[in-house]
């Protein structure tokens, strides 16, 4: 216990016994004590609320800091798709330009092969003409042999061959002659048409595009693709670069951050202490009631659990059991141990009361060391639903591990009492302040766990 509260000396320094000292009245230290443990608990709600707020702001950042990541990944993925576009973009140039240069070597070509086609339709008609020429000397000269009787008979045979060959010859030709003919129509369509291309694009006379005109458009389209492309890249570097110096910054504040939450935790332990203190000191506080309640539970805890292992209900290994197997399926996660049985039977009676005994109370129950919950309050043992996380989270909350910080100081102090502050999410953006009285609970001299009364803040 702190002595820190005692009366002054009867004689002050300086001072002659029997001479009474100015009249300065004499403090009342219970209305100190009473002073010094309400600045005490003012100071536990700011530094809870500040604690609350600064966790808040550092998750905030983090998250922000996460996103930024996957936009600035985003990002260069955009920029190698543009790069691809440009690339892509100056081949279709390249190509465009190439085109141009064959259609204009196309039409180069096309009065060649007209001029060869002539050639050709030319030699079809000597061969034409051949072949009658032919079919009549070999005529007459079927008529000569047949006037020479058995003597021309041979010669005959060969006079009609030659005629049927002549006569063979001269329908090739002019089938040959026949196609040559269409195939020059429609070359010389083509060369038409090119040189109306061309006669266009000197003269911008023509009502409709022309090829080449066509062609221009298309290479003017992809050069406005090329260029809009390259001005992306750059926007995109830049956009990078500022998104850079933005990740920087914020990983510099989530550091500050990170510096004023341990600062912050410090700030919460002091007031912690200091309530502590003042319920330590032997004046009672509003905070006192609590104390003792948590006391009290604890004690029946503890006296619970030793019945039943002298009456062998359970062994002591099982009792202590930190074999925590994952019920397959829960979300949050749940666990089962060999001693859940035995908690679900025994604490709820001594757990239930206690709620009701003092104003505000939120929740009281008995954690092992490692912050396990095996049964809440009852109205907080709700079968888990699968797929809704959120309602299991506010409503199933036993078989649970809570080892945050609050959790596992409750759980693993032994001493008389614990008195923490600290700020529960209550769902939805809404949070309370409480604070939370824990005592230790023993089994057989070993330390099994802790008792936790959480209560509404109300100074």
């Amino acid at each position: 216990m702190f002595n820190v509260f005692r009366r002054a000396p009867a004689v002050l320094p300086g001072e002659s016994a029997g001479v009474l000292p100015s009249e300065a009245p004499q403090p009342d230290l219970r209305s100190l004590a009473s002073g010094l443990a309400r600045d005490a608990d003012s100071l536990g709600k700011e530094a809870a609320q500040l604690r609350g707020t600064l966790e808040d702001t550092s998750a905030v950042a983090i998250h922000q800091q996460d996103a930024l990541k996957q936009l600035t990944a985003q990002l260069q993925d955009i920029i190698q798709a543009q790069s691809l576009i440009r690339d892509l973009t100056v081949q279709g140039l390249q190509s465009v330009a190439g085109a141009r240069d064959t259609v204009a070597h196309v039409g180069q070509e096309v009065s060649g092969v007209v001029a060869t086609l002539q050639e050709v339709a030319g030699a079809a008609t000597d061969i034409t003409q051949i072949a009658l020429q032919t079919r009549l000397v070999a005529f007459n000269a079927s008529v000569e042999a047949k006037r020479a009787g058995v003597a021309g008979a041979g010669f005959s045979v060969v006079a009609d061959a030659v005629k049927d060959l002549a006569t063979q010859v001269e329908s090739s030709s002019k089938a040959i002659m026949s196609t040559v003919a269409q195939l020059d129509q429609r070359i010389q369509s083509l060369a038409q048409e090119l040189s109306r291309d061309a006669a266009a694009r000197q003269t911008n006379a023509s009502r409709h595009l022309t090829f080449y005109e066509s062609l221009g458009r298309v290479e003017e389209g992809v050069q406005r693709i090329a260029q809009a492309a390259q001005e992306s890249c750059a926007s995109s570097n830049l956009i990078t670069t500022q998104m850079q110096t933005m990740g920087q910054e914020m990983a510099r504040t989530r550091d500050a951050l990170g510096t004023a939450l341990q600062r912050s935790e410090s700030v919460l332990g002091i007031s912690e202490r200091l309530m502590e203190a003042m319920a330590s000191c032997g004046i009672r506080t509003s905070d006192t009631p609590y104390i003792e309640l948590a006391q009290r539970v604890a004690a029946q805890i503890s006296q619970a659990l030793e019945t039943a292992l002298q009456r062998h209900r359970i062994q002591l290994d099982d009792l202590f059991d930190e074999h925590y197997r994952l019920i397959e399926g829960s979300e949050p996660r749940q666990h089962e141990t060999r001693f859940n049985a035995l908690a679900d039977e025994l604490f709820p009676p001594i757990q239930e009361p206690a709620l009701q005994a003092l104003p505000d109370i939120v929740f009281c129950i008995a954690a092992d060391r490692n912050g396990y919950i095996s049964t809440h309050n009852r109205v907080y043992c709700q079968r888990q639903r699968p797929g809704e996380v959120v309602w299991n989270t506010a409503n199933s909350r036993w078989r649970r591990v809570f080892n945050d910080r609050t959790g596992l100081a409750s759980a693993r102090s032994t001493r008389p009492f614990l008195l923490q502050t600290y700020r529960r999410d209550m769902g939805g953006g809404q949070y309370v302040l409480l604070k939370e009285a824990a005592a230790p609970i023993i089994v057989q001299g070993r330390h099994w766990g802790g008792l936790r009364l959480a209560y509404k803040f109300t100074s």
